[in-house]
């Protein structure tokens, strides 16, 4: 009886110390900032690519933002980081989200990605 308590508080343990992760990427347009550009004419040309993250904890699934919230500050965050000056525009923006779990504590994690373009006059 005492091997079978031994080994049923191991694998409790094991169980309590392991934690979770989860990535997706978001595929939706999930975005506010639309903008309808045809780019059948070679009249831009690519600046840069830019990146941005934002994250938020939770304990007992309480705290941080919304899911909403994190990934609208990290489009912000990405339109901060871009720096669009004139006539350029932001294009491709995609959404990767991580979610870290252990036990009581979760960590979600939103990554945008983009390419900035610049109009030719």
């Amino acid at each position: 009886m005492k091997k079978f308590f031994a080994c049923m508080a191991v694998v409790v343990l094991a169980t309590l110390l392991t934690g979770c992760g989860v990535s997706s990427y978001l595929t939706s347009n999930m975005n506010l900032n639309q903008t309808n550009v045809v780019l059948q004419d070679n009249n831009y040309h690519i600046v840069k690519g830019v990146e941005a993250e934002v994250s938020a904890t939770y304990v007992f699934g309480f705290g941080g933002l919304s899911e909403k919230a994190l990934r609208g500050n990290a489009v912000a965050e990405l339109a901060e980081v871009a720096n669009l000056t004139g006539s350029q525009a932001l294009i491709n923006v995609t959404l990767k989200e991580d979610i870290q779990s252990f036990v009581v504590l979760t960590k979600r994690t939103v990554r945008a990605k983009g390419i900035v373009i610049e109009f030719d006059e």
